[in-house]
């Protein structure tokens, strides 16, 4: 499970230190443009579980080509160096307009990269809508 929020900096070359908990999930992960504003961090095998699911839909539907595109066609295979360290490809680094402040939260099975300044907007407008997502949210309960 990836929780937890993290401050950081964008270093030269677009190397990120990743926090130690997240680095000892893997060494290997796939990196792509995320939602809302972030990049994704996936391990490959929670990554193909995905694009498998997705494969599953039908390909006649342009909101179904257009997720598989969306995930896929800037997604990059990346390893952790030994200082726990990755590179990000310069293309993402600017999709998610990074700065040299960036927050890296877990979010279940993803890691979230995002620009600080991104983030804490992103997240004071989640935070005033917090009861009616709630409620929204359709659960198991009964």
């Amino acid at each position: 499970m990836l929780i937890g929020k993290y401050y950081h900096h964008l270093e030269a070359q677009n190397r990120l230190s990743l926090p130690k908990k997240f680095r000892e999930e893997t060494t290997d992960w796939v990196v792509t443009r995320g939602l809302d504003g972030c990049l994704f961090l996936i391990k490959p095998a929670e990554f193909e579980t995905q694009l498998a699911e997705i494969s599953q839909r039908s390909l006649t539907k342009k909101t179904n080509r257009d997720i598989v595109r969306l995930m896929t066609n800037e997604a990059a295979e990346i390893t952790t160096d030994a200082n726990g360290r990755i590179h990000l490809p310069e293309y993402l680094t600017q999709f998610a307009k990074l700065t040299s402040d960036v927050v890296i939260v877990g979010s279940l099975n993803r890691i979230e990269i995002w620009d600080l300044t991104t983030y804490h907007a992103y997240v004071e407008n989640l935070e005033s809508h917090a009861e009616a997502i709630a409620e929204a949210v359709e659960t198991n309960d009964r």
